[in-house]
């Protein structure tokens, strides 16, 4: 890789700013001082120090995220606030996504990455990737829900979904209950509860596929995936 993009790609400026850095004589690699933008670096190899300072290059970033209500699910948008927005500069400059959507009003476990790879064989509808959410709901949550779950409700559109394992966790005026789907259609959750005459009023995504929310992560926070998490993720077939 050239190496005037290894550091513009590592956040070290645009290409005018790491331009001029070169130029400044404090870019060295394999303690050789490196002035023109176009020598070719093999970033796994080579040792890149900027001003005394070790360039580690990353291809990918693996972000965990705690996702709050409030925030959309997108890369930027022009009214609302992203879930993009509340990043680090240093995780921003990766230029991530997330990996499938949260409505708004929604938390919990949102995936942000910018491995497209990884990303399709999480949401391909062929993987039938299973997602759980824990979810309030008004209305007593019965047994005949969950048979209705177990064969695939009809939605208001006239979709009948794939089966769901719904699990009754507390029931009464409001139900607590737990969901796992292996679909993401638009306001999946929600539709299939009023598909049973009954309306979420609370929702929180806990896990998808193997991967699980982090309990120490309070709303907004987040953190990268470790080595054994990006791996089980790259690895799972359900």
């Amino acid at each position: 890789m050239r190496i005037d993009k290894l550091l513009a790609n590592m956040g070290y400026g645009s290409r005018k700013e790491v331009k001029k850095l070169l130029k400044d004589g404090g870019l060295q690699v394999n303690g050789e001082v490196i002035k023109d933008g176009k020598v070719h670096v093999d970033a796994e190899k080579d040792t890149v120090m900027l001003y005394g300072d070790k360039v580690e290059y990353r291809e990918f970033i693996y972000l965990l995220m705690n996702k709050p209500p409030g925030l959309i699910s997108a890369t930027e948008d022009a009214n609302e606030e992203t879930v993009i927005d509340i990043l680090q500069m240093d995780d921003q400059i990766f230029n991530p996504f997330p990996v499938g959507r949260l409505d708004k009003d929604t938390e919990g476990l949102l995936l942000i990455t910018n491995d497209g790879q990884l990303s399709h064989q999480l949401l391909s509808p062929k993987r039938h990737v299973p997602k759980t959410y824990f979810a309030v709901i008004e209305g007593e949550v019965a047994d005949r829900d969950v048979e209705a779950f177990k064969e695939g409700v009809t939605l208001e559109d006239g979709y009948h979904t794939k089966p769901g394992d719904l699990v009754i966790l507390k029931s009464g005026l409001t139900s607590d209950i737990e969901l796992t789907i292996t679909e993401g259609k638009f306001h999946q959750v929600k539709r299939m509860f009023e598909s049973v005459g009954k309306r979420v009023v609370y929702l929180k995504r806990l896990s998808m596929g193997p991967l699980k929310l982090d309990e120490d992560l309070e709303l907004g926070e987040y953190r990268e995936l470790t080595d054994e998490e990006v791996e089980m993720l790259k690895e799972f077939r359900p």
